[in-house]
């Protein structure tokens, strides 16, 4: 078993529950980590052995496009996604923090991890 990441993604997006929040938006940070069985890639150095992390950018830039209220809500789907379209991801982890959330205070981000096993 083997480890890929993909960190610190960052992308401006329209989420939160403040009407604010959907017309300025914010900057977000997204980091993945997938569990995946290595071995066949790292022997036989070909992209089809492994997960993707071009898809697995493209699967956060396309999440994150999409409005949601809650960062919890778009890291659901995010690892839903993953777990559908990688068949060899195992187990996924994402991270979306909000950067300078509008709470009230001198805050620097806030952050949602959510991980996800395939079911076998």
């Amino acid at each position: 078993m083997g480890t890929i990441k993909v960190n610190n993604i960052k992308l401006h997006a329209y989420h939160g529950c403040l009407v604010e929040e959907s017309k300025i938006g914010s900057e977000y940070r997204v980091d993945i980590k997938v569990k995946v069985d290595l071995k066949k890639s790292s022997k036989s150095d070909l992209l089809i052995d492994t997960a993707d992390y071009v898809h697995l950018n493209l699967i956060v830039k396309e999440e994150m496009a999409m409005r949601s209220k809650l960062l919890e809500h778009v890291a659901k789907r995010i690892l839903d996604r993953i777990l559908k379209e990688l068949p060899i991801v195992k187990k996924a982890r994402v991270s979306v923090a909000k950067i300078n959330p509008p709470i009230g205070g001198n805050v620097e981000d806030v952050v949602i991890i959510l991980s996800k096993k395939r079911k076998d």
